[in-house]
């Protein structure tokens, strides 16, 4: 049986996109267990112990039932490269806790901090996170990343990024790529698209 994961930000005790998460939830569980009682999160954190202060990742893994709860500190990894990986992955709307492909994928990264997977020709997610890119007036987002993020799911609702499909021999229309997740805000990591490696970047005149 597959079993799955929600990792959410808790930051100086207040949890973050909580409603997101179990949107997430529901539909795992109307697509794979109809007939099984839902996990409710609200429940599950009003009983937790939760430090006040700190960032911290609050780890969910479930199947059918909630298999364990874990409360880790959390540190942001450090990305100032992306390399291009071509990979056949199919798109998920809820995370799945085995991630052989992904890491397969992770594997092909050579001496840079991170992946940029292509999709069919189309650029998708990094190892860990979706992405955004910036064409001087607008961020978008990949159409059909291979998972759909919680946090990607409120900027998109917010209007602050747009939905789109963005071929890997495109990316050079854009300056800027934005990492982010449900632990990492957006913005806070931001590259050049120069950094992605494997693009072939018009020359300056």
């Amino acid at each position: 049986m597959c079993r799955f994961i929600e990792s959410i930000k808790l930051l100086d005790g207040k949890f973050y996109r909580l409603p997101y998460h179990q949107h997430r939830i529901n539909r795992a569980f109307e697509d794979l267990y109809p007939h099984s009682e839902l996990i409710n999160l609200a429940k599950i954190i009003a009983d937790l112990t939760v430090p006040d202060k700190g960032l911290f990742k609050c780890r969910l893994v479930f199947d059918s039932t909630l298999q364990f709860t874990e409360i880790v500190p959390y540190k942001r990894r450090t990305i100032e490269s992306l390399q291009l990986v071509e990979a056949s992955m199919e798109a998920k709307s809820y995370k799945l806790e085995q991630r052989t492909s992904l890491n397969a994928a992770y594997e092909q990264r050579g001496r840079c901090d991170d992946i940029l997977i292509v999709n069919q020709g189309y650029i998708s997610d990094t190892w860990y996170a979706n992405v955004a890119l910036w064409d001087g007036k607008h961020w978008f987002t990949p159409t059909l990343p291979i998972i759909e993020g919680v946090q990607r799911a409120s900027l998109l609702r917010e209007n602050k990024i747009i939905a789109k499909d963005i071929a890997a021999n495109e990316i050079s229309n854009y300056t800027r790529i934005c990492i982010f997740n449900a632990m990492m805000e957006f913005g806070e990591i931001e590259l050049d698209t120069k950094q992605i490696f494997n693009v072939n970047h018009p020359k300056s005149s």
